[in-house]
């Protein structure tokens, strides 16, 4: 019999490899990703398998992520930002995804999601009024899409808004909102114009002291436990008319647009729980014997490792190549959509080889690769499912052609 590697520290506080790749960052961007990669390990990684376990949202490492000033870093000064850009922002969110999913996917849905429409869309009074308050962490943001009746078809929304006088009563449902349990606004569509179909969408910001409004409880989940949800109830909620994102009838546009800027933080969360599943089984197969040799030594060992590698290099060049064009404002649809699909299915099949090299300690909750599994299966659903990705990316190529 061959032992598996004594065990001289838990998991979750493994030590990571130096990166290598360079990807033509700037200082600042260098000094961001490894500032965070230290706080991940020393902060993050300690909390990954407890949080996960015990379905926590660990309120205290977002303190210290607030106070690192992480989720303001691709908005402007004048709001209490930083001005990083989203590149930036991404390798913050890759670096804490490498060691915990969970808390990688509340930095993006809080940024991406519940801060970003309302700097981009929202009056200045609106944002004035919430985003400077969501970057110093007064509160955190939730964006509130899916319904029961409405996943991928986002179109079919059946949330309404009807306006009466200076205010909007809203009435319905949203399901699996990621941090709806501590958020302070929400993000929210609903139909003011049904005869109009997804023109007839607009988009909202729900104070969580809305008279009308509600938290319920959400499901429980196969992965991403540290990370929080929930489900949002609407009957008779009323909120001011100024609270209105955007013109009305534009909500559906809105927040396609949102997702678009989703989905290369999904991208870099994928990227992350991917990296750190190769990081990990790298240590085991070199700390592991079997047949009387390093799990290294052995050749299929090494097609795993090598291909976990090629995919992680490969969705890494998409996910900043997609940050960098929003950074530029130039189109980044489909090359967001490109990222979120090539990393998200990377980080399902890296995960998988993790769990192979790792064998029966892989199945176990000893060791941290069941639990990126299970985190990475998030990604290929969340913020547009991966055939979501492919309608997006052909439309795109039969409406405008492939780009030399």
């Amino acid at each position: 019999m061959n032992p598996r590697p004594m065990q001289t520290e838990a998991p979750t506080t493994y030590t990571l490899p130096p990166i290598q790749h360079g990807f033509d960052l700037t200082q600042d961007q260098q000094m961001i990703r490894d500032t965070v990669r230290e706080f991940a390990l020393a902060e993050v990684a300690p909390l990954a398998h407890e949080i996960d376990e015990e379905h926590r949202f660990p309120v205290e490492t977002w303190r210290k992520i607030v106070d690192m000033g992480l989720p303001g870093i691709p908005f402007p000064e004048e709001y209490g930002g930083s001005n990083g850009g989203t590149l930036a922002y991404c390798l913050a969110v890759e670096e804490i995804s490498r060691v915990c999913g969970s808390t990688g996917l509340t930095l993006a849905a809080h940024v991406s999601l519940g801060t970003f429409p309302i700097y981009k869309w929202g009056s200045e009074k609106l944002r004035k009024a919430y985003v400077p308050k969501l970057i110093a962490g007064e509160y955190m943001g939730a964006y509130g899409l899916t319904e029961p009746n409405a996943g991928s078809d986002s179109g079919g929304t059946q949330t309404t808004a009807r306006l009466v006088g200076d205010q909007y009563v809203l009435n319905g449902a949203k399901c699996f909102i990621t941090n709806a349990n501590h958020a302070g606004t929400f993000i929210c569509t609903a139909v003011t114009h049904p005869e109009l179909g997804p023109k007839g969408i607009s988009a909202f910001v729900v104070p969580r002291d809305t008279p009308g409004f509600r938290v319920e409880p959400g499901e429980e989940k196969l992965g991403m436990r540290g990370s929080d949800w929930a489900s949002l109830v609407f009957q008779d909620a009323k909120i001011p008319r100024d609270h209105l994102l955007g013109p009305e009838g534009e909500g559906f546009k809105t927040f396609m647009k949102t997702l678009e800027g989703g989905r290369i933080s999904i991208g870099a969360l994928s990227l992350g729980i991917a990296q750190g599943a190769l990081d990990v089984s790298l240590k085991y197969a070199q700390e592991r014997e079997a047949f009387g040799k390093p799990l290294s030594d052995q050749q299929a060992v090494q097609f795993k490792l090598a291909n976990m590698a090629l995919d992680i290099e490969a969705a890494r060049h998409l996910v900043y190549h997609a940050a960098r064009l929003k950074d530029a404002d130039q189109p980044y649809g489909r090359e967001a959509a490109m990222a979120k699909l090539l990393a998200s299915e990377a980080a399902m099949r890296c995960t998988y080889d993790a769990i192979q090299i790792h064998g029966g300690y892989g199945y176990s909750r000893e060791y941290p690769v069941e639990r990126m599994w299970r985190d990475a299966k998030l990604c290929v659903i969340g913020e547009g499912t991966s055939e979501i990705q492919r309608i997006i990316i052909a439309r795109s190529l039969l409406r405008g052609g492939a780009r030399a």
